[in-house]
């Protein structure tokens, strides 16, 4: 791993976020290599342990048993879910590559990049909370994990963009609204296909 992703050291990132961003500040990694050597590889691990979880405990939704599917359907269910983070990730960080003229920050789309695959691996990390796809206790694991995450994302913007911190909590916060709109819109479109039918039957 050359210097310009020497950074993104997965443990260093999350555990000494300061002496990250500031190495990151220093280069300019491209945006291809941040996603092919770092990001996609974090983002596989949600879907892989949502599919283990499933496989061997079952959904547990609040009812009395739990749901169990075949692997088929959690291989389907995991595949979409990859994507969808997938796609996630790369608009948010063509988002905030497209904020970045509006707060005069560094406009770089290797460095939004990396920006916001460090913003996500504490999400990333706490998803193997999936191994056991307990509703409350995936809730109570990933709150903690979430404010971490947007505690990366107020204290890095400012040190990797090169922006005073007052327009870099301003930059973060419309990036916040970005997910909240991006979350609840998701959530109504997964809705809406499953009551349409597209979707493994739940059988209730």
């Amino acid at each position: 791993m050359n210097s310009s992703l020497s950074s993104l050291y997965l443990f260093q990132s999350v555990f000494n976020p300061l002496n990250s961003f500031t190495r990151l500040a220093g280069n300019t990694p491209a945006p291809g290599r941040v996603l092919m050597r770092f990001t996609l590889w974090l983002l596989l691990l949600p879907p892989l342990f949502s599919w283990i979880g499933g496989y061997l405990f079952g959904w547990r939704l609040g009812a009395a048993e739990p749901l169990m599917f075949p692997a088929a359907t959690l291989t389907l269910i995991s595949a979409a879910y990859f994507v969808i983070l997938v796609f996630g990730f790369v608009t948010t960080a063509i988002i905030s590559r497209w904020m970045a003229a509006t707060y005069g920050a560094s406009d770089a789309a290797g460095l939004h990049f990396a920006l916001i695959g460090i913003v996500g691996e504490p999400l990333a990390l706490a998803s193997a909370a999936h191994l056991f796809p307990d509703v409350f206790f995936n809730v109570l694991v990933m709150i903690p994990a979430m404010i971490w995450s947007m505690y990366l994302l107020y204290t890095g913007i400012p040190v990797v963009l090169g922006i005073p911190p007052e327009r870099g909590m301003l930059m973060a916060s419309a990036l916040v609204g970005w997910l909240l709109v991006a979350a609840v819109s998701l959530l109504g479109l997964t809705m809406g296909l499953w009551v349409a039918g597209i979707g493994p039957a739940l059988a209730v």
